[in-house]
């Protein structure tokens, strides 16, 4: 199939940014390209908006992502960066299994208690644990998970609403006599769950079994949605649709590229914002996000993002690690900021304190 031409700069500019060393998959350049489309932009400026928030540019390399664009919407000349990749060169296995080249970090560390900015590729073996009380609970009381009005109406002994066709046809059925009045109800459905979950370097003790949770949520759950948030945004949803755990989780596997890096939980929430078939999973949702809010730099992004998803979600859930001592109150200025806008700041320290909180929402609406 030939690709329209009005596609190649988009198509060109992904394959310059991957050669530049950015951390650019296949997904999302259809991600980029789609956004664009649906978006509609009005000026060049809205094209260079998407693509920063898209392809998660880091702070530090906007002034050489700027050049590239210019380089390709504009024309304007741009300096290749130099072809000496050195002895710091690693490799980067993309979600597609392709490979590409950045440079590493100079960062000293990228993992353990503080958080980095820095992008870091890496694969991580996710093997399936013996089956935990905590996940088998939440398969078991998948019931309990919060539920809303639907517009669909039900038969009902003490419903709020006449149902007239039910009751004319009883009616003409016996001739005529209204022997009883049927009445209907609306019914109720469960609530879309939305799962954010950071797989950054400060989280990394807990991803596999938060992952694990996650793959029984969507099992559970009449409708829920997977992303992982670190140095970028992934969609992990139907890679866990498969009912065998260690199937769903070699293929979450394969799907992360961003395990035990860098922390940009705003960029990355913003993305899943910018992105408009993502943005409406918020609608009414029961919206949990994982993570210890330890951002690098200005939490102003983190902030502005979840301040943009209480707009649309039900009820949204902040659990952290930090919080498993019930006096914990937040000191980091991320996690000060977003207070106003949750609903909840609770404990996400074990896999039993995570099932409680999620199967608990209901109750506590």
């Amino acid at each position: 199939m030939r690709i329209p031409r009005a596609l190649d700069p988009f198509l060109r500019f992904a394959h310059v940014l991957r050669g530049a060393g950015f951390a650019v998959s296949p997904s999302q350049t259809l991600d980029f390209i789609e956004g664009v489309g649906v978006l509609g932009p009005r000026t060049i400026i809205d094209v260079y908006r998407a693509g920063r928030a898209l392809f998660a540019i880091p702070v530090e390399r906007k002034l050489e992502y700027d050049a590239l664009f210019r380089a390709i919407f504009l024309g304007q000349t741009v300096v290749p960066p130099s072809g000496d990749k050195g002895d710091n060169a690693v490799e980067a296995y993309e979600p597609s299994l392709a490979t590409i080249e950045i440079e590493a970090p100079n960062d000293r560390s990228e993992v353990g208690a503080e958080a980095v900015s820095a992008e870091r590729i890496s694969h991580r073996n996710l093997t399936r644990s013996a089956s935990s009380a905590a996940i088998d609970r939440m398969m078991r009381e998948a019931s309990a998970l919060p539920r809303r009005l639907s517009y669909r109406r039900t038969g009902a002994k003490h419903g709020n609403r006449l149902d007239l066709r039910r009751s004319l046809r009883e009616a003409a059925r016996r001739d005529g006599d209204v022997a009883r009045l049927f009445r209907t109800r609306r019914k109720t459905r469960q609530r879309r769950l939305l799962m954010l979950i950071d797989v950054s370097g400060s989280m990394k003790d807990g991803t596999d079994e938060r992952l694990r949770i996650a793959h029984a949520v969507v099992q559970a759950a009449d409708r829920a949605e997977v992303f992982t948030i670190g140095t970028r945004l992934t969609r992990i949803t139907a890679a866990m649709q498969p009912a065998d755990a260690g199937l769903a989780l070699a293929r979450v596997a394969e799907a992360i590229a961003d395990f035990d890096g860098g922390t940009r939980i705003g960029e990355a929430l913003q993305a899943y914002l910018a992105i408009p078939r993502y943005a409406v999973f918020t609608r009414g949702a029961a919206v949990v996000l994982m993570s210890d809010g330890l951002e690098r730099g200005s939490p102003d992004a983190m902030i502005e993002a979840v301040r943009k998803l209480s707009r649309g979600a039900w009820r949204i859930e902040w659990l952290t690690p930090l919080a498993i001592d019930p006096s914990f109150k937040p000191e980091t200025a991320g996690l000060k900021g977003i207070l106003p806008y949750i609903d909840r700041l609770g404990d996400g320290a074990t896999s039993a304190s995570i099932v409680d909180h999620i199967l608990s929402m209901a109750r506590r609406s």
